[in-house]
């Protein structure tokens, strides 16, 4: 079984991880950076649209 993830950046600090979708709010939902705390909606940390792709089909 293949596993899925997307790959994230901070708008604020450029930091950039990798998390399971599933693990995360839905797009619209307000998220908060592990790093700085800066929270916006899960959609504006979303690196490309592929990984938006990814995690509205997999919410």
């Amino acid at each position: 079984m293949v596993e899925t993830y997307v790959r994230l950046m901070c708008p604020e600090c450029r930091k950039d991880w990798e998390s399971n979708p599933g693990s995360l709010p839905g797009p619209r939902k307000n998220f908060s950076c592990p790093n700085c705390h800066a929270t916006r909606r899960t959609a504006e940390f979303m690196r490309t649209e592929h990984d938006l792709d990814a995690l509205r089909q997999l919410q």
